[in-house]
């Protein structure tokens, strides 16, 4: 396991809405998400938006800006979230000499792209109920990584209108799919808390396949990132 004292960074707290990075602005930093929730999106001419990505407690965000490319797309803080900003040539540096960091970081590139193909495939081919079904899965899966589950609930703070953004529905298909989903015993949302009923038959439903990079053993131990 890597020491705490892998990475220096400095402690940024955004408000609801409050940009991490805009669309094509140059980014000398990532930002490890410590507190909160934050997501990538595009918005569309007319007002449409989708988000490509979701941030939570644990994640990188992103490793690819290391590499000196700008945001394609803007990030924003879904709620209130704190996070240390990792200087991208201190990472380059760190790689270059460490093995292990550097495998740990493929890792986390490699995951985030295994779950950027399961977003597309979900907007492409899957019902209403699978899309949720595997966002609820996906969610519940990667909190619990991160010790942020207790028993088959979750934080959940995202609004109707934000699962659709995700999701590529309307809200009131959302809503309405939320309440065949309660019905059904599969779930409930109620105070910003998911309550998971049926894990087993969730997963079938979203024909959910979780990928070995997703697992807690696979991934950057993140925990040393945070300084006491």
């Amino acid at each position: 396991m890597l020491s705490r004292d892998c990475f220096d960074g400095s402690i940024s707290f955004f408000r609801p809405h409050q940009y991490l990075a805009r669309e094509g602005d140059d980014q000398s930093h990532v930002f490890l998400i410590q507190e909160g929730w934050a997501c990538r999106y595009r918005l569309l001419p007319d007002g449409r938006r989708q988000i490509t990505a979701l941030f939570l407690p644990g994640d990188w965000c992103e490793l690819a800006w290391t590499h000196g490319e700008p945001p394609a797309q803007p990030v924003v803080a879904l709620t209130n979230t704190r996070a240390m900003a990792v200087s991208c040539a201190q990472i380059r540096r760190e790689c270059e000499v460490r093995p292990d960091l550097r495998a740990g970081l493929w890792s986390e590139i490699v995951t985030s792209i295994h779950r950027q193909t399961e977003w597309i495939i979900n907007l492409g081919r899957k019902s209403a109920i699978e899309r949720l079904s595997h966002l609820f899965c996906e969610l519940f899966q990667r909190l619990r990584n991160s010790g942020l589950t207790y028993g088959d609930q979750f934080a959940m703070p995202l609004t109707q209108i934000e699962i659709a953004d995700v999701t590529g529905l309307t809200p009131v298909h959302v809503n309405r799919t939320l309440r065949e989903m309660r019905a059904r015993g599969l779930v409930e949302l109620q105070s910003k808390w998911l309550r998971i009923g049926d894990l087993d038959e969730l997963r079938r439903i979203a024909l959910f396949q979780a990928s070995p990079s997703l697992t807690a053993d696979n991934a950057l131990p993140k925990v040393m990132l945070a300084r006491a």
